[in-house]
């Protein structure tokens, strides 16, 4: 039997046991907000010392996890080496924003029901705890000489950017790979994506009796006309395209609005919440000086207002660095022949801490389990599942990328 007909039968046949792990990293919550996501780790860790991994726990401390916003964060390593040779992770976050409201399905049940598996987190990102660990079990089912290493990477701070997540391990120098594998959909290798950035701005009026709201500045008439200068950008960055397949233009959303007292007061301050997303091609400097002038400059027609402008996240683009082509061909070619079509090389219009890792001059690529499309997967909506062929084929692609780069 040939060494890909192996792998695809070691996963085959443990197939039942990997949905078992899957349906136990969604069981436990991981809501961030208010992300108290230790918890998480301490089961993730059990079940792989099961498999006999052994998952180094790296606590960020509490002081730099609450000035986050955060609860608790435990990053995970697992070290697996073979002998001399470069060092491959595959990394995977476990946190993941609150279920919210529709749910048909348990969104901690990890219910299987007509070949989909369903669950918050199912598919961004606890799906690929279990595609990565799976497929380094197979790929040592082998028992064959390899040369190299691999680390599993199972972090906690991507929905709030990333920097206590990869960003602590790399600044502390706790690892360092050659090559990274992170998260993704089955059917596309994203080699680019979209930067972030967030602001909070606050307007300030001033409160008044409803009665006479004329001794009174009111804050959301002031914050209606800022939003409404932002808002008219987004007509302005439908004009500007980016050369990356797969990702289109510029675009700014406002997320959060909070502010006033009582119905029957004058809102004295209004605070709202905007999230920039960055083409590839974009400057961040230039994009945050430009929101800020835009905010100033409709600022200064409204009388009696004024206006604090506070960053809140600054995520660089992902672009391919030159070490990350072994990566594509090797995905490409075993996604290819397990999928039976041909899957492009793109960029998407998320973010991820992915760009963590590149801008320390780690080449890196995103590829996992999941659909066509994020939409597809119910990602960060209602009834978020993933379907249970593209993880048992996707976590045949990993095995067979590992066996490649590591022979």
């Amino acid at each position: 039997m040939k060494v890909h007909e192996r792998l695809d039968a070691w996963i085959e046949a443990h197939f039942d046991e990997q949905l078992r792990f899957l349906q136990e990293v969604v069981r436990v919550p991981t809501d961030t907000p208010p992300g108290n996501n230790a918890p998480h780790a301490e089961r993730t860790a059990e079940l792989l010392a099961g498999f006999g991994f052994e998952a180094e726990r790296h606590p960020v401390p509490d002081a730099q996890v609450q000035a986050a916003g955060l609860t608790s964060i435990t990053n995970l390593i697992v070290r697996r080496s073979y002998g001399e040779g470069r060092t491959i992770a595959l990394n995977a976050h476990g946190d993941v924003v609150p279920p919210g409201e529709g749910w048909t399905h348990d969104p901690y049940g990890g219910e299987i029901v007509d070949g989909r598996l369903y669950g918050r987190a199912a598919a961004v990102s606890k799906s690929d705890f279990a595609t990565f660990t799976f497929a380094v079990r197979a790929l040592e089912s082998l028992g064959l000489p390899l040369k190299g290493k691999v680390e599993l990477h199972f972090t906690y701070d991507e929905e709030f950017g990333g920097e206590l997540g990869p960003g602590w391990l790399l600044a502390r120098g706790l690892t360092r790979p050659d090559l990274l594998i992170a998260a993704g959909f089955s059917y596309e290798i994203v080699t680019a994506h979209n930067g972030c950035l967030q602001m909070e701005v606050t307007v300030h009026g001033k409160m008044a009796h409803a009665a006479i709201p004329h001794t009174g500045v009111d804050a959301l008439q002031g914050a209606l006309t800022l939003l409404k200068a932002l808002y008219a950008r987004n007509q302005h960055y439908r004009t500007i395209t980016s050369a990356v397949r797969g990702i289109e233009h510029p675009y700014l959303n406002v997320g959060r609005i909070e502010g006033g007292t009582n119905t029957n007061v004058v809102p004295g301050k209004v605070v709202f919440k905007l999230d920039r997303r960055m083409i590839p091609e974009e400057d961040p400097v230039e994009v945050e000086a430009e929101l800020k002038r835009v905010i100033g400059d409709a600022a200064a027609g409204v009388p009696g207002i004024t206006v604090e402008i506070r960053r809140l996240l600054l995520a660089h683009a992902l672009k391919p660095l030159p070490g990350s082509a072994a990566l594509v061909h090797a995905l490409k070619k075993h996604a290819e022949a397990v999928f039976g079509e041909p899957i492009p090389t793109m960029g998407s219009p998320l973010y991820t801490d992915v760009r963590l890792y590149c801008e320390r001059g780690i080449p890196a690529v995103i590829y996992g389990a999941g659909p066509r499309s994020v939409l597809e997967s119910n990602a960060k909506r209602a009834d978020e599942h993933i379907v249970l062929d593209d993880l048992q084929r996707a976590t045949r692609v990993i095995a067979r990328t590992l066996h490649e780069l590591l022979s």
